[in-house]
């Protein structure tokens, strides 16, 4: 059998982003909608030796919701997870406690063949070097402002805040992320964000945005207002099922992937080099105190972002080399 390009993208996930060894034992957590990509992974992490376990649930809701009990205990009982699934388990209790148990876990939100090839191609080795200068320069940032010529001026206070590099090298106990990947993160003091950021390329749950933007203007960390089409009505109407805790400012977030390109997928869009990324949301994975079953991820075109006053990106070229 001929090795498509799938299975390349499926055995650099498994060898290289999360550093599979041979009598580790490797999970996937896949759903009905993703189940030929889940087949893949569990197809080539058997080829490369592991001993490997393929479950497949009924596909969630929402990003952030919980999977079925049964599925959290069996998390915690592998060396490596993957997860190709419709919906995020990157912000679920599930993923949290098995990752403090030293499970190492990969998420793969939404993903296509297309992303997963594209994505797993990129050079990840310079991707964590970019992503880990950035992630040094936020430790030593208080204040982050970012502006954008759709209309986007918000500012937020990182100070002390747990800054998360998505560098796609999950090697050590505990580690999880996104693959495909590439993004410094962080959340944002809670309460601090005041302003307005208008999502022009994507918004998680709605995909690419080409006929009309979304207004969140931002008071105290929460959004008060949402403005634009039909899509900031779909935008509220999901955070409105959850409840008021679904408006905090949960993220900001800049993408360092220059493989990822805007395609509708929040996975690859919001780890497109030159674009930043703010949240609504749970925040509890960066280390905030919001765990609500939602985390709805904006991506906002060409920013400029300033660390303290200081230009580190202009019209969406980074300034950080």
């Amino acid at each position: 059998m001929a090795i498509t390009k799938l299975d390349k993208a499926c055995v650099t996930a498994i060898k290289d982003c999360m550093g599979a060894k041979k009598k580790e034992s490797v999970l996937i957590v896949t759903d009905e909608n993703k189940r030929e990509i889940g087949y893949a992974m569990y197809h080539n992490a058997l080829k490369l030796g592991h001993e490997t376990l393929l479950v497949e649930m009924k596909a969630r809701e929402i990003n952030g919701e919980e999977p079925p009990k049964n599925v959290a205990e069996l998390m915690k009982k592998f060396d490596v997870v993957l997860c190709p699934t419709t919906k995020s388990l990157t912000h679920t209790d599930a993923r949290r406690e098995a990752s403090a148990l030293g499970v190492r876990i990969a998420t793969f939100p939404g993903i296509t063949e297309d992303v997963l090839v594209r994505g797993l191609n990129a050079d990840y080795k310079k991707i964590a070097a970019l992503t880990s200068k950035l992630k040094k320069l936020m430790e030593k940032t208080k204040i982050v402002r970012v502006t954008a010529p759709n209309g986007t001026d918000i500012t937020m206070d990182i100070s002390k805040q747990k800054i998360i590099p998505s560098k796609g090298l999950f090697h050590k106990k505990g580690e999880s992320g996104n693959l495909p990947t590439g993004e410094a993160f962080c959340a944002p003091v809670e309460g601090s964000a005041e302003g307005v950021f208008v999502v022009d390329g994507s918004m998680a749950g709605i995909g690419v945005l080409e006929k009309s933007t979304i207004t969140i203007e931002v008071k105290k960390g929460m959004a008060v207002k949402i403005s634009g089409g039909k899509e900031a009505k779909k935008l509220e109407t999901m955070l409105d099922k959850v409840g008021k805790k679904a408006r905090n400012i949960a993220e900001l977030g800049i993408g360092t992937n220059d493989k990822a390109k805007l395609s509708g997928l929040i996975l690859e869009d919001e780890k497109v080099k030159g674009t930043v990324h703010i949240a609504l949301g749970n925040n509890v994975t960066m280390g905030g105190s919001v765990n609500v079953p939602i985390h709805l991820d904006g991506v906002i075109k060409k920013p400029t972002l300033y660390f303290d006053g200081k230009e580190v990106m202009k019209n969406g070229k980074l300034l950080v080399k």
